[in-house]
């Protein structure tokens, strides 16, 4: 697992121990389903098993590949068994039938994504396929490519290629604009009266609304 962070302190990968179940267990994001939350335990002997039995699974059952919380599921269970045996070519080989040392490295990245990224995943706002490129980057390109997703509806395919071109050295920024995108844009809606107030100090201080924003925020995240 990477130890790689984003600026400002922001965590880039996974904090909480590998194989639990945060996200899943959380009824404000899967609901009903958080109490079928399996957690997997790397260092219990059984635990692992489970995990080798659930990663088999995952890698043969594609009846659940819409299911979000189904694939973070296994994404915890190939991390944890990675963890367990102590690497992904014994975790291929513990899980036995076709399971690729591949496979399990694509799943067990995904389940290294940060918390913020990951409850999107359970929300089903971003696509575990388009998950697992985005665990390809490292540092705050994977929040970039995350919220890219979201505020651009941007499919798989488009990630994919977002990825490949990132991990060649452009940035997110570049990228984005190169397919008529533009980074960090993103709607937002206020009350009547803020939005009037907004808009008269913009144009009495001459400048745009946007700037404002961004300052009044920055200091909201610097308090």
């Amino acid at each position: 697992m990477s130890d790689e962070s984003g600026s400002d302190g922001r965590p880039a990968d996974r904090e909480s121990p590998v194989g639990e179940p945060v996200v899943r267990a959380d009824p404000a994001v899967t609901g009903e389903r958080a109490d079928e939350a399996v957690g997997f335990d790397p260092d219990d002997p059984e635990s692992v098993q489970l995990a080798a039995e659930t990663v088999r699974s995952f890698a043969e059952n594609t009846v659940g590949s819409e299911d979000h919380v189904y694939m973070l599921r296994g994404a915890a269970a190939c991390a944890a068994l990675v963890r367990g045996v102590g690497s992904y070519k014994a975790a291929a080989e513990r899980a036995g039938g076709d399971v690729s040392v591949a496979f399990i490295r694509k799943w067990a990245r995904v389940h290294d994504l940060p918390q913020a990224i990951r409850r999107h995943v359970a929300r089903g706002t971003i696509a575990p396929t388009a998950a697992k490129h985005i665990a390809r980057v490292s540092g705050d390109d994977r929040y970039a490519l995350a919220w890219a997703t979201l505020e651009h509806d941007l499919t798989v395919r488009e990630i994919r290629r977002l990825a490949s071109e990132v991990g060649d050295g452009t940035t997110v920024e570049d990228a984005l604009a190169e397919r008529g995108h533009t980074f960090g844009e993103m709607s937002v809606t206020l009350p009547p009266a803020q939005y009037i107030e907004l808009r008269r100090r913009a144009s009495i201080e001459n400048t745009d609304p946007d700037d404002l924003l961004a300052a009044a925020l920055e200091d909201f995240l610097d308090a």
